[in-house]
């Protein structure tokens, strides 16, 4: 380029900064952290247990707000956990922050991004990232990478007057760029703003536990005011009224499970940022668990993003060394570093060039770079440039079946008489071929999801034949059912496509949403891997989103995982985790679900009977402490990598509710009882207490099968250390001394009783359950 623009004058530049016409940078799109300490904090669990707290102080009773522990823990920790996420990704640029080279009043001069005006001029060369949106001035040819947008790894050639976009990165050559849009306006800026809105929570496991939160609201607010007017019209004791409704209302509440599902699910996050990756909501650890389609991108995932030198087919009289020579003979003479160039190299390490007579650098206009050697041309090019009158018919259908087949194809031609523009009569030498180099573990990487049944679909901007052909490499099944989105009208029946297809190519960022969306309209939980601006949509879309941290900080943004080292052969571990913990969670989640039945269940009964709560919220400490959530957190971090299936709901409810049942059936009796036999409000309670504990041991057995050493000591344990409670640390936990004879005529009978009422309950619940799910099921 000999012509050179003269740019912006400096009194030109302030007029578009005083006119607000300067590059802006886009706020990010994660939520600030006021926002993330609010969402976490003002919950309606929280609420719930904050005014049940306030009512407790009243009482003077301190001892009984240790519930408040859970609510303060359960709340840091989801907060800690997304802020943390949150100050990751801004880090993470949506546009390179190197400096940027203007030219200003005929002056070459280098500026911040954020200073970049409309109307500047931009100097571009190889290796730069486009900052913002513009148009070519001048350039003697130019070769950008738009994948960032388009998806297409295919280098797009601009000439004078083509548009450019903010985060494409130039290839090759030298241009001179007149900026058209800056700040929102660019279109990198326009992706990420469409879709600016946080995305929904689709955990079903936090979904259901808040749902019943929700549900129980509703129902211990009246119940505890009813309770609490209910005792003081009887005893006139407000002490007691409060802590007896409070038992009764927090009783209600699955407090420990959600405490124990952000624990299991923040030790997760932990041991997946020891794999490097970052996890932006602890939610999305479920999420990605339930996942049985996965989609994704060919660069990044399948292929590492580099080239290989994949074949050479020779031509008549010549070697595959020769042809092999001759092209590393060019790229170390004219020492090129484009992709080409280095998959050449790497196939000829350590090769001695000899001095060359002339060269002559690629060039985009006429497609190919050659040099002179010992009187001799030598042509690295595409076919159609070096020979344009067509290849020998042979190596012309080779050339054809080959590039169908997705492989680049190059020739390697000499001329005995030197080289010129335009070429004189060349003599081919032979065909390379360069393709994709696979990921190193891909095949292995893909083997797993297959073997864990999810299914992979391949969505790329590039063409569908070269992607088909590279999924068939890494071994991806049905690799070879391709369509080229390109053809399919507006109206295409996408659910058909995506059925019938596995790998989607020359597809549009919308196009990618539809294809996402087509998924879930078949009931499958679709994860969506990307790295690009134009996957922006589809990944909000996705149920489950996964982002490498070296594509756009708008994917990262809005990705619910982040590959911090672009590594795709970390999301075996990634689902992994999810399955291990969700499955883990929903087995022992019905040793929480005990208690709100129970507690529901009694708040009814003896409001009717119009009598006191038999328990207050201290008795209920050590028994949630020592034989519910102890050794659910340790069961929640077993193995268990099974897909995720079955009905919460319906899961729980057979374990959880024949146990429930029974502890009302024993406080029935006590409650009997201690009218017949004149027993104090404290002595019963402990015995309830002491029943309820021994109840749901037998649910911790349930739960603990399959048996094994790891469990067997955890139950003998959580045995030893509730008879040390009852014997031992009694008073703190207003129990009775239980070592009187008299008592232990009546408890002792009753515990032995629990085995045989407790199995009794379940079989009847079962039936019932099994019953209903079939009455439903045929209508």
């Amino acid at each position: 380029m000999t012509k050179k623009p003269m740019g912006l004058t400096q009194a030109e530049v302030q007029a578009q900064f005083d006119a607000g016409h300067h590059n802006l940078p886009l706020q990010p799109l994660t939520r600030t952290v006021r926002q993330i300490i609010q969402d976490n904090t003002l919950t309606l669990f929280n609420v719930v247990n904050f005014v049940i707290g306030i009512l407790i102080i009243t009482t003077g009773r301190l001892s009984n707000l240790l519930f408040l522990f859970i609510a303060v823990i359960n709340t840091v920790i989801g907060t800690f956990q997304e802020i943390r996420s949150k100050h990751q990704i801004d880090k993470l640029s949506l546009v390179a922050t190197a400096k940027t080279k203007v030219i200003r009043d005929g002056q070459e001069d280098e500026i911040d991004q954020s200073q970049i005006v409309l109307g500047d001029v931009i100097v571009l060369r190889r290796g730069d990232q486009v900052p913002v949106d513009g148009k070519i001035t001048i350039t003697d040819g130019l070769s950008c990478d738009e994948s960032q947008l388009t998806g297409e790894s295919i280098p797009i050639e601009k000439g004078d007057g083509d548009q450019v976009f903010s985060g494409s990165f130039i290839l090759s050559g030298k241009a001179f760029m007149e900026v058209t849009a800056v700040g929102k306006d660019t279109s990198v800026s326009k992706i990420a703003l469409s879709v600016k809105k946080e995305k929904k929570n689709n955990s079903q496991l936090l979904k259901t536990i808040n749902r019943i939160i929700q549900v129980l609201t509703y129902i211990l607010i009246p119940l505890g005011i009813t309770l609490f007017m209910v005792s003081m019209l009887k005893r006139g004791d407000y002490n007691r009224a409060i802590l007896s409704a409070s038992a009764a209302m927090l009783g209600m509440i699955p407090e420990g499970l959600v405490l124990l599902t952000n624990v299991a699910l923040a030790v997760s996050a932990r041991n997946l940022a020891q794999k490097r990756v970052l996890v932006r909501s602890l939610p999305a650890i479920e999420s990605l668990a339930r996942v049985d389609v996965l989609c994704l991108d060919k660069t990044g995932t399948i292929t590492s993003g580099k080239l290989k030198l994949a074949d050479i087919i020779t031509a008549d009289s010549f070697t595959k060394d020769q042809v092999k020579q001759a092209a590393a003979q060019i790229v170390y003479a004219l020492n090129d570093d484009n992709e080409t160039a280095l998959a050449l190299k790497d196939a000829v390490p350590d090769f001695k060039s000899q001095p060359v007579e002339a060269s002559f650098p690629f060039d985009s206009a006429y497609k190919w770079s050659g040099i002179v050697v010992g009187g001799q041309g030598l042509v690295l090019g595409a076919p159609e440039f070096v020979f344009p009158d067509g290849l020998p018919d042979q190596l012309a259908k080779q050339a054809e079946n080959y590039t169908h087949q997705g492989y680049r194809v190059l020739v390697i031609a000499q001329s005995a008489t030197g080289l010129s523009h335009p070429l004189p009569a060349m003599t081919l030498m032979g065909l390379v071929l360069i393709t994709d180099e696979l990921r190193p573990r891909a095949v292995d990487t893909f083997a797993f999801f297959k073997d864990q049944d999810v299914t992979l679909k391949v969505i790329s901007g590039d063409n569908p034949a070269t992607v088909a052909s590279i999924a068939q490499r890494a071994k991806i099944k049905n690799a070879d059912s391709y369509v080229d989105m390109s053809k399919v009208g507006e109206n295409a029946d996408f659910v058909a496509l995506t059925r019938e297809n596995t790998v989607f190519g020359r597809v549009t960022p919308e196009q990618k949403k539809h294809l996402i969306m087509a998924l879930q309209e078949q009931h499958h939980t679709v994860a969506m891997t990307g790295d690009g601006v134009n996957d922006v949509p589809a990944l909000r879309q996705a149920d489950c989103s996964v982002a490498m941290a070296s594509g756009s900080e708008a994917a990262s943004s809005i990705a619910e995982f982040v590959l911090l080292d672009s590594n795709f052969e970390a999301m075996t571990g990634v689902l992994n985790e999810g399955r291990r913990v969700i499955n883990n969670i929903q087995r022992v989640a019905s040793m929480y679900l005990v208690k709100t039945i129970y507690s529901v269940l009694l708040s009814i009964i003896y409001l009717c009977l119009m009598l006191d709560y038999p328990i207050i919220p201290i008795n209920l400490t050590p028994i949630s402490a020592v034989l519910v959530a102890i050794p659910s957190f340790f069961l929640a971090l077993e193995p268990n990598f099974q897909r995720v299936s079955g009905n919460f709901m319906h899961s729980t409810l057979s374990v959880a509710a024949p146990a429930a049942i029974s502890v009302v059936l024993y406080n029935l009796f006590l409650t009997l009882l201690s009218k017949l036999m004149g027993l104090d409000y404290n002595t019963t309670a402990t015995m309830s207490s002491i029943l309820i504990a021994v109840v749901s041991f037998n649910v911790l057995l349930s739960v603990s099968k399959p048996y094994n050493s790891y469990k067997i000591f955890m139950l003998a344990a959580c045995a030893v250390a509730t008879v040390v409670v009852f014997t031992v640390l009694h008073r703190p936990f207003s129990f009775v001394n239980i070592f009187d004879w008299h008592l232990a005529l009546i408890y002792c009978p009753l515990i032995l009783s629990t085995f045989p009422v407790y199995w009794l309950v379940g079989k009847t619940v079962q039936r019932f359950l099994l019953w209903n799910e079939h009455r439903k099921q045929n209508g």
